[in-house]
């Protein structure tokens, strides 16, 4: 299935005038991170340490495996991943935002659903196109899988907050609304994870369906037009 809507960009010129306010932000970000880390392991912080450097792997990840990954991203999906990191892991955990504001936790359940639609409405969508495999899949088949991978991926989460709080003590599925068995807090992350990937599902196949605009096919009109080797011509 060969989309009309795929741009004819050229690749390599893109990239090369890759986005100024990416390479501004990740450098903003990797010298408040270094600084941050210095302060912390001062502190003998090691948990907080321990999560900057995962922002930090995050906002080199593209560099990092460039040459063995041999695929392009484009700058609209690393900033989106830099942000949600730098949101849930320094913002939540290092400046407790997650204690300071009640709607911290479920904002970023819902970004999340957000996001994680995308990368399922991505994936099947790219799948759809490349020659290797000739698939033919319907719209709203397309629209769904990106649906259950965004629930997926929020339940593998949420078991895993439960994993980590079991094993190590912690305190990942917070109490809310006084119950403190974190089932409350549980819920809400996935039904606002839920909402949010019906919203993308949902808009994704109305934009198939009726040609309309749809900011998700821009990202990935990006990443066809600059990893063009996987696709039809």
């Amino acid at each position: 299935m060969t989309d009309k809507r795929i741009s004819k960009r050229n690749p390599d010129t893109e990239y090369l005038e890759e986005n100024k306010f990416h390479k501004i932000l990740i450098r903003i970000l990797l010298v408040v991170m270094t600084l941050e880390g210095a302060f912390l392991l001062n502190g003998r912080q090691w948990l907080s340490f321990f999560l900057i450097l995962l922002i930090m792997f995050s906002l080199l990840a593209p560099v990092l495996f460039r040459g063995q990954l041999n695929v392009i991203v484009p700058a609209e999906f690393h900033i989106s991943a830099v942000l949600f990191s730098f949101a849930a892991l320094y913002l939540g955990e290092v400046q407790q935002f997650y204690q300071r504001l009640w709607w911290w936790d479920m904002a970023l359940h819902g970004t999340a659903g957000l996001l994680m639609g995308i990368v399922g409405f991505l994936m099947v969508y790219i799948l759809n196109e490349t020659d290797r495999l000739g698939l033919k899949l319907s719209y709203g088949f397309i629209a769904f899988f990106a649906f259950l991978f965004a629930i997926s991926i929020g339940t593998f989460w949420e078991i895993f907050e439960f994993s980590v709080d079991q094993i190590l003590q912690t305190n990942m599925q917070k109490p809310m609304f006084g119950d403190p068995s974190g089932l409350t807090d549980t819920m809400w992350d996935m039904i606002v994870n839920s909402g949010g990937a019906l919203i993308i599902s949902l808009s994704g196949w109305w934009y198939l369906k009726s040609n309309r605009d749809f900011f998700v096919m821009d990202w990935i009109n990006k990443f066809i037009s600059r990893n063009p080797r996987f696709f039809r011509k």
